[in-house]
């Protein structure tokens, strides 16, 4: 493959960083290091040219943090963000070494003690919490727009939070946007609880922060009933293009309740032909391997054998070259959205989500006689109190422990 072809196939890259990505390659040439290996790195920088496009960040302004934080938005599973963060930081090193990045001014005594608690905090939810890379970052946007607001110049003193300050924010977050958000208080409350675990304040503040009511918890799960979802597999498995990869990834949702974002994370290598097993990527880095059952072991034969053209190692890729993975699960609420016109049936929430089909799998389960345990075992929950959402379902075994309706003379 010539320098040419590489232009054409990584334009953002070369247009960003121009005769220094040049370079970079011919040293990778030189090195003998392997084509598809000089790919890889370039298909990461790349991304990361076009996530500084869009952000206004200039090649000389690219250091490793700023690379960490543009990569752990993307929301790549943690291998390929780990992966991603080792090539950028050796190609960092090579800018540096050219010049082409510019020195960053000292911290100042307040940045340097923000930066190590966000160091600490961060490495708190990747390590013990088992968070994703772009859940943490999340976690700290939030943590620092906190900080910011009651420490808008002076150095932070942690010990001097209140409850009284932890109103206030939120009162101003209310007025500023939606007040039914429940992702700030959920942030912030695992930001106290680490504050306080680390010794950095004298009372648990989690305690302070305010739960939003959330009335639609009050409803029973929305779902698909047993025809209504053959119906949905049998339009995603007509509806062209791609009818194989999408027949596929929606079976896999449908047959083993795995969540939208496991179904784009799964690799080539994570299915075992052999012992009929697949691995799945779960939620906070948890892998789990699953039956394949028959009938999902054919149609994701038939998506390999038929219809799948890639060299990347995940298993679902885009239909067009060069044929990427999904960056995210969002394909898979738009084949839904189109299964749904092409049958005319109407979705049973205003959102057309993907996690519906998890949610049928589990209701219709439960109205064949399934018990929670084995609901729980199927959906992967960590916590039993997960599962509970689905009790109201079962009206045959809350039959059984309902008191009966008080009578005249029978009312204590």
């Amino acid at each position: 493959m010539t320098i040419s072809r590489y232009r054409y196939f990584y334009a953002c890259a070369f247009s960003l960083f121009e005769d220094h990505l040049v370079a970079f390659v011919d040293e990778m040439v030189e090195l003998d290091h392997a084509e598809s290996t000089i790919t890889l790195y370039l298909s990461c920088i790349n991304d990361v040219a076009k996530a500084m496009h869009g952000a206004g960040i200039a090649a000389s302004d690219l250091d490793q943090r700023r690379a960490t934080e543009l990569i752990a938005a993307m929301g790549w599973i943690e291998s390929r963000a780990s992966y991603a963060k080792f090539m950028m930081k050796r190609f960092g090193r090579f800018l540096a070494e050219r010049g082409v990045t510019r020195e960053r001014p000292a911290l100042s005594p307040r940045e340097a003690a923000r930066l190590e608690l966000r160091t600490a905090y961060e490495d708190y939810l990747r390590r013990q919490r088992g968070l994703s890379e772009r859940t943490i970052t999340d976690s700290w946007r939030f943590a620092g727009q906190f900080l910011d607001f009651r420490f808008p110049e002076e150095t932070d003193d942690l010990g001097s939070i209140s409850a009284s300050d932890i109103a206030r924010f939120l009162h101003m977050r209310v007025v500023q946007r939606a007040p039914r958000d429940k992702t700030v208080p959920s942030h912030l409350r695992n930001f106290f609880r680490y504050l306080f675990k680390a010794g950095k304040t004298s009372a648990n503040l989690a305690n302070a922060v305010p739960r939003v009511a959330q009335r639609f918890g009050t409803r029973l799960p929305r779902h698909l009933s047993l025809e209504q979802v053959e119906m949905i597999l049998a339009a995603v498995r007509d509806t062209a293009p791609s009818t194989l990869r999408n027949y596929a990834m929606v079976l896999l949702m449908a047959r083993l309740a795995l969540r939208p974002q496991e179904v784009v994370a799964i690799q080539i290598d994570d299915i075992d032909w052999r012992s009929g097993e697949i691995l799945i990527r779960g939620k906070g880095d948890r892998h789990d391997r699953l039956p394949l059952l028959p009938e999902v072991g054919s149609a994701l034969a038939d998506y390999i054998k038929l219809e799948r053209v890639a060299t990347s190692r995940s298993l679902f890729v885009i239909d067009r070259a060069p044929h990427r993975p999904f960056k995210d699960a969002q394909v898979l609420n738009q084949i839904l959205r189109k299964a749904y016109e092409h049958t005319g049936l109407k979705p049973p929430a205003p959102y057309v989500g993907a996690q519906i089909l998890r949610h049928s799998l589990a209701t219709n389960l439960v109205q064949n006689g399934a018990s929670l345990e084995e609901i729980s075992d199927t959906l992967r929950h960590r916590s039993r109190a997960t599962t509970m959402i689905y009790a109201r379902l079962d009206v045959e075994g809350l039959r059984t422990i309902a008191q009966p309706w008080p009578t005249t003379g029978g009312a204590a």
